[in-house]
């Protein structure tokens, strides 16, 4: 189902994005510090006025979907790229959030299947919320015999592939995820697809798998991490990719627009001319921007 959803949008989203009301709004363009001005790492999907895809929920992001002016009704899925703290650590503020709203909805949440250093999405949505979970007075939420307004079902991707897998979430929103290298993190990159428009979003990777460029074919935006400088090695070459590799992506997917995301103090003052930008200019030259808080960005 993957390649019939990439060769489609190729083919025909310019001209079908132009028919919808589609944006990206970043509710944290950081990463897990906190003397960098920004929140930790999350982003939303608005189709037609109405949030529909949070991607990540980093630490403060709720109170930026709160000035998004955003309804935790509207959600239609909710997508995890991996559990590092600065990309899930206030889901549970959703959640209870939530049951001031009049969500009846059960909500689907995406992420990826776990390793020894990770725990699955189902283990995290039970390890956080469940009847033994650190917010066990909201079991009810995911413990579907519990009475509740709506359930959370999780679905977990496997990282033992190297081709995407698709989940209908209904008839005009489709999400892909594809496995990442992220050092021993399990983790996950992602492609969201409405009607012809998509969007995708590498997460936090090295780019070892190779497995980004061909997830993000064709898409009309690539959201894409720069948590290190072009020189960086040891265990952050590991964890992260430098500017250089996100060019390549970028040039080989063929995306139209580039976001650079998941700023940090190691990248700050380094990512116009003098180092970032410029390494990506090598092999991409389509819009690069850059992200900040609560930015939005029209998807076409």
């Amino acid at each position: 189902m993957i390649g019939l959803i990439l060769a489609i949008s190729s083919g025909h989203s310019q001209a079908a994005c132009l028919d919808r009301h589609i944006k990206l709004q970043v509710l944290g363009s950081g990463g897990p510090e906190l003397d960098d001005g920004r929140t930790s790492s999350s982003y939303l999907i608005w189709v037609d006025g109405n949030a529909r895809v949070l991607v990540d929920a980093g630490g403060g992001s709720s109170a930026n979907f709160e000035k998004s002016g955003a309804s935790l009704d509207d959600l239609q899925a909710v997508l995890f790229t991996h559990f590092h703290v600065d990309h899930s650590g206030d889901f549970a503020a959703y959640i209870k959030a939530s049951f001031f709203g009049s969500r009846t909805e059960d909500l689907p949440v995406f992420g990826p299947q776990g390793n020894d250093r990770m725990p699955s999405t189902d283990d995290f949505l039970a390890t956080l919320l469940g009847k033994d979970g650190a917010y066990r007075y909201l079991s009810s939420y995911i413990e579907t015999d519990q009475a509740s307004d709506f359930h959370l079902i999780p679905h977990s991707v496997a990282l033992n592939s190297k081709e995407a897998r698709t989940f209908a979430v209904n008839n005009s929103l489709s999400v892909s995820a594809i496995p990442v290298h992220h050092g021993p993190i399990a983790a996950v990159a992602w492609r969201v697809d409405i009607d012809q428009c998509s969007i995708s979003f590498s997460g936090d990777m090295n780019n070892q798998t190779g497995n980004l460029n061909r997830l993000a074919k064709g898409s009309q935006l690539l959201v894409a991490h720069n948590a290190i400088p072009q020189d960086s090695a040891g265990v952050a070459r590991q964890l992260h990719m430098p500017p250089s590799e996100i060019g390549k992506i970028a040039g080989q997917a063929e995306v139209k627009k580039l976001l650079i995301s998941h700023r940090m103090n190691r990248t700050l003052g380094k990512e116009q001319a003098v180092q970032t930008l410029a390494e990506i200019r090598k092999s991409y030259q389509g819009p690069v921007m850059f992200a900040n808080d609560l930015d939005t960005f029209d998807i076409q």
